[in-house]
């Protein structure tokens, strides 16, 4: 147990965290996580508490006496709202109201108050108001004194409790309505995908662990300039921009919402096709925080999520981040597609290059163009869709080293005069 007095002297809530363990898994390392999904929520960390059980009580949880004993702890640090590492049922939540006569948060409604806060854009908001709605339609009958919470704090953000206090025929009207316009989004997003596919766009995806660096990294390569802040859930919205390796070709690289542990089923299904960026991907960036003690945890979590999502047979490159934290990670020998990076301090690029170089399709080729000066102006695409290694110019025109996708080069055969591979037809 761990007590941090506070003063209350802001509109700021003070929560005290608790938890089951009943050894499923590590309860201290996730309520290290919930302490820091509950800052993002702008609360304040009063005191956590673990109790040992073989299961959670079905009436209550925790045993009745802990709950007596955390209201008194409450009564003398100011605590005014409790949060479970766990998904409370409504009687649950109902029943520790009534004890503590105090507001209930489980962590479910927690990452869903978080998504509330971070979602920008129109269709990251229809997202998160699709998962509050179907998380609290079934807990209209159960949920006591949430009813009454009309007032600012965790959990009354998003749809509004009010609609939550009219009829559940009025909230599945709503639910419907949202799952239709959701249903268009996600065409548009297909045919986005299908488009990118017939033009030849090759894709990356960075997914990973929440506050791993994915928008950092993003940032970093591409200077897309999204948010990025130490904070769980920084971003929801995905970025795509453009992306040119070292040997020429143009990729798009695309930000995924972060992942984490015991992750809502509500939240999976209403993003869903923003997840599903990273299953019509041609690769995958795994962004870890290599100085997270629960990495080797955090990579399981991803990866399950990963295989979940159908992601088994694309090329997955696990990115170590964070590195600049632990410097001496960089002198332990790699392992199959890993690479240790500091996207912070922009270490380790050339690695994460070359290896999605490697592991993405070859339709690149290097070649040597003489282009007339009479035909300058088709060296301004050149420079947008290949690597231009050195240019001189000559009595002839324009003499340009490159590395160029197939594709591009099929535009410029009269100008090859000394391709790496034969000239023929077929390779383009």
């Amino acid at each position: 147990m761990k007590n941090v007095l506070h003063e209350n002297t802001t509109e700021q809530e003070i929560a005290l965290l608790a938890a089951v363990d009943c050894g499923e898994y590590d309860a201290e390392s996730s309520m290290r996580e919930l302490e820091e999904l509950a800052k993002s929520a702008d609360a304040a960390v009063a005191a956590t508490v673990i109790q040992k059980r073989e299961r959670p009580s079905p009436a209550t949880y925790l045993g009745e006496g802990k709950l007596a004993q955390i209201k008194e702890q409450c009564e003398q640090l100011g605590a005014n709202v409790l949060i479970f590492d766990g998904e409370l049922t409504p009687s649950q939540q109902r029943n520790i109201e009534n004890l503590t006569d105090m507001k209930v948060v489980d962590r479910t409604e927690l990452i869903l108050d978080i998504f509330a806060r971070r979602a920008r854009s129109g269709e990251g908001k229809l997202q998160v108001e699709l998962a509050q709605l179907n998380y609290r339609i079934t807990r209209l009958g159960g949920q006591g004194k949430m009813l009454s919470r009309l007032g600012g704090g965790i959990g009354t953000r998003g749809p509004g409790e009010s609609k939550l206090e009219s009829d559940k025929r009025h909230i599945r009207r709503r639910i419907y309505a949202l799952e239709n316009e959701l249903k268009e989004v996600e065409k548009r997003r297909n045919f986005l995908r299908r488009r990118r596919k017939k033009n030849g766009v090759t894709t990356c995806a960075i997914v990973g662990y929440t506050n791993a660096g994915k928008s950092t990294l993003l940032n970093a390569l591409t200077g897309a300039g999204v948010l990025a802040q130490d904070k769980l859930f920084a971003t929801l919205d995905p970025t795509a921009r453009a992306l040119m390796l070292p040997d020429g070709r143009k990729i798009m690289l695309v930000d995924t919402v972060g992942f984490i542990s015991r992750l809502p089923h509500q939240l999976v299904e209403a993003f869903k096709s923003t997840l599903e960026e990273a299953v019509g991907a041609d690769l995958i960036f795994n962004v870890c925080d290599a100085s997270d003690p629960a990495c080797a945890e955090q990579i399981k979590v991803t990866t399950s999520l990963l295989g979940e999502l159908g992601c088994e047979n694309t090329p997955i490159i696990t990115v170590m981040n964070k590195c600049d934290l632990v410097p001496e990670i960089y002198t332990i020998p790699t392992l199959g597609n890993t690479v240790f990076i500091s996207a912070k301090e922009g270490v380790g690029f050339d690695k994460l290059l070359a290896k999605a170089v490697a592991l993405l399709p070859a339709d690149t080729l290097s070649a040597t163009l003489l282009i007339p000066f009479a035909d300058g102006a088709k060296i301004a695409p050149l420079r947008e869709h290949a690597a231009i290694h050195a240019q001189r110019f000559t009595e002839e025109g324009t003499l340009l080293e490159l590395t160029a996708p197939k594709t591009v080069l099929a535009a410029y055969r009269r100008y090859i005069i000394h391709p790496t591979e034969s000239s023929d037809d077929e390779r383009f």
